[in-house]
């Protein structure tokens, strides 16, 4: 599935992702009011794969414009159908899809065997969130399911954090009812919610024979390594408040295998509250050590960011 010239990943790579957030909300609980998402027993603070793999394609989308190779498949206002009928109609197959004389006019959504691994093959060419990511195509037109090769965890902060409520107000109201039931004070109350300050932790996973699967190559790592560096960079916004990529420490196998258990590698990336620090407000109040000695055979650590 590879394109011409691409350079294809010869080993399986690990990675931790360190970021932090300040006076923002990372990633509201739609469930809870928006407010951040907290692990109930502990207080620690999470963000989704999801959430991650959002601001990930937003970035792709911004640096490429969206275009083959680089579309990407889940993005605002998508039909997906409408994109499986594309990869049908690109390898020949969009007769397959006609009209059904014997089903009242009804569209067919499925296709041959065939026609779904050429459909999900061309997918994979066009689309970098599906070859990275992967993705379940086989709702309404059949174009089969994908692995990715590429796999977010859940980001976890380093301590407990505080979910912080502030009562906003608006000088304006959005109709003229409104006005006219305030009788001319047009101001509108609002909730918002941030965490003073939390360092997140996320683990992260490439597969080389995933990667020769869907295509997913070289070039693809690179970007999707540009993409945890800078994506924050890229997604300001009032309730965000400030977050930056703090660390990106990637562990790099020769083996497809691998060389060594992905969890003894990630303990070699310890994040711990300076001595005396009880409410950390900063990055500076962490310490971040890295374990570099007596690393396993076959095994290079690169260090993106830290």
């Amino acid at each position: 599935m590879s394109t011409p010239n691409a350079t294809p990943i010869s080993g399986r790579l690990d990675f931790v992702l360190l970021f932090d957030v300040k006076d923002g909300n990372p990633n509201g609980d739609p469930d809870a009011g928006n407010m951040p998402r907290i692990d109930a027993e502990t207080g620690h603070g999470l963000m989704t794969d999801v959430a991650l793999k959002r601001k990930l394609r937003n970035f792709v989308q911004l640096v490429k414009g969206a275009q083959p190779p680089y579309d990407i498949y889940i993005k605002e206002k998508a039909v997906l159908e409408q994109t499986h009928r594309k990869a049908y109609a690109a390898v020949g197959a969009e007769a397959e899809l006609a009209d059904d004389p014997d089903a009242k006019g009804k569209k067919k959504r499925k296709g041959s065997a065939d026609s779904v691994d050429k459909a999900r093959a061309w997918i994979c060419q066009n689309f970098f969130d599906v070859r990275t990511f992967g993705a379940v195509m086989s709702t309404g037109v059949n174009c089969g399911q994908v692995r990715g090769p590429v796999q977010l965890t859940f980001a976890r902060s380093a301590n407990p954090i505080v979910a912080s409520e502030h009562a906003i107000t608006r000088m304006a109201v959005a109709t003229q009812a409104e006005a006219d039931k305030q009788e001319g004070d047009n101001r509108t109350m609002g909730r918002k919610h941030t965490v003073p300050y939390g360092l997140y932790r996320s683990h992260g996973f490439v597969s080389a024979f995933l990667a020769k699967q869907t295509g997913f190559t070289a070039e693809d790592l690179e970007l999707l390594m540009q993409g945890l560096e800078q994506m924050f960079e890229h997604d300001r916004s009032a309730a965000r408040g400030e977050m930056s990529t703090r660390g990106l420490f990637v562990f790099q196998h020769e083996s497809e295998l691998g060389n060594a258990h992905s969890h003894s590698l990630f303990d070699r990336i310890d994040v711990k509250l300076k001595d005396g620090v009880t409410a950390p407000r900063n990055f500076a109040d962490y310490e971040i050590r890295v374990d570099e000695t007596d690393l396993p055979s076959g095994v290079k650590l690169l260090r993106r960011i830290g």
